[in-house]
C-alpha cells in the first residue's frame, strides 16, 4: 500500500463521559447529531470496554495495545511537573505508524507522564498542543486537583513550550487546533494520525453561555454536562467537515470513544454523596468512574472508515481500547505486532465481516478489584461502586444478556461458573504482576 493510499487516522477521546450521554446511545435529553451521524456512516459498538476505569491506564491501553499494568501506568497520574508516565518499551500507536511514513499530531489531554522522557513529543507525537495533567481549568488552564496546600499548576503546552491562551474555551482549542492540523495536510500524499483528546466533560464544570442556553430547560448540573458535551458533539463535526472539505474522509479511520464512564466525584458545587445527581448518566448499567462493574468500563464507540467499513452497523460484539492499535495496523497495511507484544486483538473481521469478537475472555484490574467478562458472563470482585462506596459482594456473578444492570447477584445459582471465572481473573492477575514487574 503506498503512501498516498494509506488511511488517515483520526482518534476522538472523551473524559468522563456516560454510556447514556449521547443521542445515538439512548439519551433523551442531550441532542448529539454529529455524532448520531457519525455513527451512522460505520458501527456504532454497544459492548466496547475501557481498559480501566479511570483515565491514565485507559488511555496508555488505548495508544499501547497492552493492558494498562504492562504499559506501566496502572493508576492516575499526578499532575506535578517531572511525573514519569508510559515504560520506554511500550510503543504508541503514534511511534508505530510514525516509523511508517505518518504525520502525527496530539491536541487536548496527554496524562501519561510529564517528565521529559514522557511527554507527548518524546512518544511519537510529531506535533502537540494541550495538557500533561489530569484535568484543568478550561479558561485559565490551570490544575488544581490535589495541589491545594502547594501551588497550582499551570498546564498548557506547545509542544515543549509553555503558552498562555486565558480565556479561551479548552474544547475550543484542541477542536481548532484539529481542524487547522487536517486543513495544513489537504493535498499532501503523507497520511497522518491525529488524536483529539478532549478533556470533557470531566470536571471542573465549564461551558460557554451559547451551549448553556440550549439546555436552559434543565437543572443546572445536568445544564452544564449536557452544554459540554454538545460542545464537544460541535467540535466532532467541524473535525468531520474539515475532512470531507479536504477530500480524504472515505479514506480516514476515525474512531470515537471515551477513557471511563461518568463521575460522581465533587464536581464544583456538587458535594459528592450518593443522593445528589452528577450528570453524567451510565444509562442502564451499575457504577460509574473507578467501578469494575458496567457503568465504570463499558463506553459509548463508533469505529467509521468509508471506505472499508460497511455503514449502519450496531455491533454487539466485545471489544476493548486495545483493540484499537492492532485493528488500524491491519487497515494500514502495516506488520501486525509480534505475538504477545500486545494484548488486544484486531476487530476488522468484526467490522467488515461481522465475525464474532476475537477474545474469550476480557480481564480487568483496578486498586482492590478485579472482573472478567467471557461471552454473556461478567464476574467481579472486591466491586466498588466509584471511588469510596463499596457494594456487599465480594464475588458478584452476572449475565449481561438478562441482567446488563449487574442488579442481581447468580453466584449461588451457578457456583461453578463463578468459581471457574474467580480462578481465570486471578491467574490472569498474577501472570500480569509478573510481567509488568509490579
Amino acid at each position: 500500500m503506498s503512501a498516498a493510499t494509506k488511511p488517515n487516522i483520526v482518534v476522538i477521546y472523551c473524559d468522563d463521559l456516560g454510556y447514556g450521554d449521547l443521542g445515538c446511545y439512548g439519551s433523551d435529553v442531550i441532542r448529539t447529531p454529529h455524532l448520531d451521524a457519525l455513527a451512522r456512516d460505520g458501527v456504532r459498538f454497544t459492548d466496547w470496554y475501557s481498559n480501566s476505569p479511570v483515565c491514565s491506564p485507559s488511555r496508555a491501553a488505548l495508544l499501547t495495545g497492552l493492558y494498562p499494568a504492562k504499559a506501566g501506568v496502572s493508576h492516575i497520574l499526578g499532575g506535578k511537573r517531572g511525573t514519569g508516565g508510559l515504560k520506554r518499551e511500550a510503543k504508541t500507536l503514534a511511534e508505530r505508524l510514525k516509523e511508517n511514513g505518518y504525520r502525527t499530531a496530539l491536541y487536548g489531554k496527554w496524562h501519561l507522564g510529564s517528565a521529559a522522557d514522557a511527554r507527548p513529543n518524546a512518544r511519537g507525537f510529531d506535533d502537540y498542543f494541550g495538557f500533561h495533567a489530569g484535568c484543568i481549568d478550561y479558561y485559565s488552564h490551570i490544575f488544581y486537583w490535589g495541589l491545594q496546600n502547594v501551588n497550582p499548576v499551570h498546564d498548557l503546552w506547545s509542544n515543549e513550550e509553555e503558552v498562555w491562551r486565558d480565556g479561551e474555551y479548552m474544547t475550543h482549542l484542541i477542536t481548532d487546533k484539529s481542524v487547522n492540523f487536517i486543513e495544513q495536510r489537504r493535498g499532501s500524499e503523507e497520511p497522518f494520525f491525529l488524536y483529539a483528546a478532549y478533556n470533557a466533560p470531566h470536571y471542573p464544570m465549564h461551558a460557554p453561555d451559547k451551549y448553556m442556553k440550549r439546555y436552559g430547560h434543565l437543572p443546572t448540573d445536568r445544564r452544564l454536562m449536557a452544554a459540554m458535551i454538545s460542545a464537544v458533539d460541535d467540535g466532532v463535526g467541524e473535525i468531520v467537515a474539515a475532512l470531507k472539505r479536504a477530500g480524504v474522509y472515505d479514506n480516514t479511520i476515525v474512531f470515537f470513544s471515551s477513557d471511563n464512564g461518568p463521575s460522581s466525584e465533587s464536581r464544583n458545587f456538587l458535594d459528592g454523596t450518593e443522593d445528589v445527581y452528577y450528570g453524567g448518566s451510565a444509562g442502564v448499567f451499575r457504577g460509574h468512574k473507578a467501578s469494575l462493574f458496567e457503568g465504570g468500563i463499558r463506553e459509548p464507540a463508533i469505529l467509521v472508515y468509508p471506505g472499508a467499513i460497511p455503514a449502519g452497523q450496531v455491533c454487539g460484539e466485545a471489544g476493548m481500547m486495545a483493540d484499537i492499535v492492532p485493528t488500524v495496523l491491519e487497515f494500514a497495511g502495516l506488520a501486525a505486532p509480534a505475538p504477545g507484544e500486545i494484548d488486544g486483538s484486531s476487530v476488522v473481521k468484526m467490522v467488515t465481516e461481522g465475525a464474532p469478537t476475537p477474545h474469550k475472555q476480557i480481564f480487568w484490574e483496578y486498586g482492590s478489584q478485579l472482573a472478567v467478562r467471557e461471552g454473556n458472563w461478567k464476574l467481579v470482585l472486591g466491586g466498588k461502586l466509584d471511588f469510596n462506596r463499596t457494594q456487599p459482594d465480594d464475588v458478584h456473578l452476572s449475565d449481561l444478556e438478562t441482567d446488563p444492570g449487574e442488579r442481581v447477584n447468580l453466584k449461588d445459582r451457578h457456583p461453578e461458573i463463578a468459581a471457574r471465572l474467580e480462578r481465570d481473573v486471578r491467574d490472569w492477575y498474577a501472570r500480569l504482576k509478573e510481567q509488568s514487574g509490579a
